[in-house]
């Protein structure tokens, strides 16, 4: 798929073909985390380190993997409870994937790296940049979630409220429950239509990605893991990460993304954070798979002409 890929954009160069990515294993804390590597070590330059989102994996960056492979070492994970790494029913936080990626760049890679990441993989990047920042050169945030305080309830919520919200979550978490909407969301029709509506590029909701999402899915830790998750702590909240960070970051907005409002999260970043470069596409909640040929450049500028300056 990576040749193809390569073969077919323009935006490439078509006198070199791109190498597949080469998958394996790292074991860790009695995990098994899987990887994929691609690209020649370059001492004059980082390498970069790519982070899926919620209910992706490594598949979802095949696009980048292609082109930054020509510039970089380019590295892409499947954090614990996603894709083919291990998924145990417990124990799931910020933290773990934290750690997870900060060993594996120590460990794997074994030099600092720029980590890019979508959605909760953004988050799980800024995390890392703010609180292991001797593995991280910078950090890419392709519509990176987590919570502001300015995005917090100015009262907090009654005693009775707390409770009830804290016995639906427990409900619908248990085990029936929880298994049963797990069943319905795995759906091939329901995977597809969320991503028809999270996509501007309509044609790159194709069978393959939807095939990628799906197949995790049937694996039988699949369904505690699931549950497990939702369970998971909410991690710090971004104005803090921000106000701990000493690494350039890039913001990358897909504007079209029904799921959050880029301009306002914009705005808060710039209000906890200077040194930050952001571009705002034309794209859904993943920048990186819908509009590849628009992230790919602006990735690869950054890190040669911003990231490499600062060192």
């Amino acid at each position: 798929m990576l040749d193809l890929y390569t073969f077919f954009n323009p935006n490439l160069p078509m006198t070199i073909a791109a190498a597949p990515a080469i998958g394996n294993t790292w074991t860790w804390r009695n995990y098994t985390i899987y990887y994929v590597q691609a690209g020649e070590p370059r001492l004059d330059r980082p390498p970069l380190l790519l982070v899926h989102g919620f209910g992706a994996s490594t598949d979802h960056w095949t696009k980048n993997i292609a082109e930054l492979q020509s510039d970089f070492e380019v590295w892409a994970i499947d954090l614990i409870g996603f894709g083919r790494s291990s998924k145990p029913s417990k124990g799931y936080s910020s933290d773990l994937w934290r750690d997870q990626l900060s060993d594996f760049t120590e460990q794997v890679i074994g030099r600092p790296a720029v980590l890019a990441g979508n959605s909760i993989g953004g988050y799980s990047c800024l995390f890392t940049a703010a609180t292991r920042p001797q593995w991280v050169k910078g950090a890419v945030l392709l519509n990176g979630v987590g919570s502001f305080k300015d995005q917090m309830p100015v009262e907090e919520p009654s005693p009775f409220k707390q409770a009830l919200g804290e016995l639906i979550k427990t409900v619908i978490l248990s085990p029936v429950p929880s298994w049963c909407i797990f069943q319905f969301v795995k759906k091939k029709s329901y995977i597809r239509k969320t991503l028809q509506q999270v996509y501007v590029n309509k044609a790159a909701v194709t069978e393959e990605l939807v095939e990628n999402i799906f197949r995790p899915a049937t694996e039988p830790e699949a369904p505690a893991a699931f549950a497990a998750l939702f369970k998971a702590p909410r991690g710090e909240r971004v104005d803090v990460l921000l106000s701990q960070l000493e690494r350039p970051l890039l913001l990358l907005w897909g504007t079209q993304d029904p799921w959050m409002n880029c301009e306002e999260r914009s705005g808060l970043f710039q209000k906890y954070y200077d040194n930050i470069e952001e571009h705002f596409l034309e794209a859904g909640h993943c920048p990186h798979d819908d509009r590849p040929e628009l992230v790919n450049p602006l990735v690869r500028n950054w890190v040669l002409e911003t990231v490499m300056a600062g060192d």
